[in-house]
């Protein structure tokens, strides 16, 4: 009874979190090797697939937070990310030596973006991009994010953001075949399926349309996961489903707020070993040799 209380089925979190534990891994042992956890992306190379996700304003969580956060991620050679911060922030992180990822909003003011694009290239970032599904609000109508006014962007904007950098640009928020297919016509050169923390009920987990994304990618361009990825256990089946690499974002707080940047390495660290730990009993030598059939469905999914 105490369950059904507390249980709400259209949270996407809960209704992601319930998905992840329906998978269930084989085991392989025989000519199974030493894993090798390491990612290349972009052309440099990365002792993890997990990344931090695109997060922002984390004072509340740790005193600047956000550049202990790319501390630890850069002591553990992981991929940073970093959303909504003003200029001095993200300068602040990328002079870590955090190789950063800046996801920008798809604020109304078209103009306000190409700045930003290029003060994110003037910082050396690694990559950048946008979370298109922060347009609208629950209500229907355009979403305002601390003030700033959103809009949905068509792909004929989305083309001009992606031509005018030299840059990776990724698509965040991707949890269909066709925004998928639209990703691929506007020229990113990543995308990442996510629903936002819940952004919407009932929302699909990104792990059960993951395979289907993967299929009209083919290949031509990394996929990322975020949202709920806790363990490495979630991320092997991230991997196994189709992913590139994960980025994980809440689970990295309570680390965070207790030891700062050391408390973010320690754990990145221990989740790539939990990771290490799948592959090698599942006879996976890297990330890009996890195979899709070792993992199985229960509970009717």
């Amino acid at each position: 009874m105490k369950d059904m209380e507390h249980s709400k089925p259209w949270d996407s979190n809960q209704i992601t979190r319930e998905y992840f534990d329906s998978l269930l891994v084989e085991m392989r042992h025989i000519d199974a090797v030493i894993p090798s956890t390491k990612l290349e992306l972009y052309g440099e190379t990365f002792d993890t697939p997990i990344m931090m996700a695109a997060l922002s304003h984390l004072d509340n969580v740790r005193e600047n937070g956000m550049v202990e956060m790319a501390k630890g991620a850069h002591a553990a050679n992981a991929v940073n990310w970093a959303g909504m911060g003003d200029e001095a922030e993200i300068a602040a992180i990328t002079a870590t030596g955090a190789r950063t990822i800046n996801i920008i909003k798809p604020y109304a003011d078209n103009d306000y973006i190409f700045r930003r694009i290029e003060h994110a290239e003037r910082c050396g970032v690694l990559a950048l991009g946008m979370d298109v599904d922060h347009s609208f609000g629950g209500n229907g109508k355009y979403d305002v994010v601390l003030g700033e006014k959103m809009t949905p962007k068509s792909l004929t904007e989305l083309k001009e953001f992606i031509k005018s950098t030299k840059l990776p640009f990724i698509i965040k928020g991707v949890l269909s075949e066709q925004d998928a297919y639209k990703a691929l016509e506007a020229g990113a050169k990543g995308i990442v399926v996510s629903h936002h923390h819940g952004i919407m009920n009932y929302a699909v987990p990104p792990l059960y349309i993951l395979p289907r994304i993967a299929k009209v990618i083919n290949r031509q361009i990394p996929i990322f996961v975020d949202c709920g990825i806790m363990s490495g256990m979630d991320v092997f089946k991230a991997l196994a489903l189709g992913a590139d690499a994960v980025s994980a974002g809440r689970v990295i707080m309570e680390p965070l707020k207790k030891n700062g940047s050391d408390g973010v390495k320690e754990l990145i660290l221990k989740m790539t070993e939990e990771l290490a730990g799948v592959m090698a009993r599942t006879c996976s030598k890297d990330i890009n040799h996890i195979d899709p059939s070792v993992i199985w469905h229960r509970n009717g999914w």
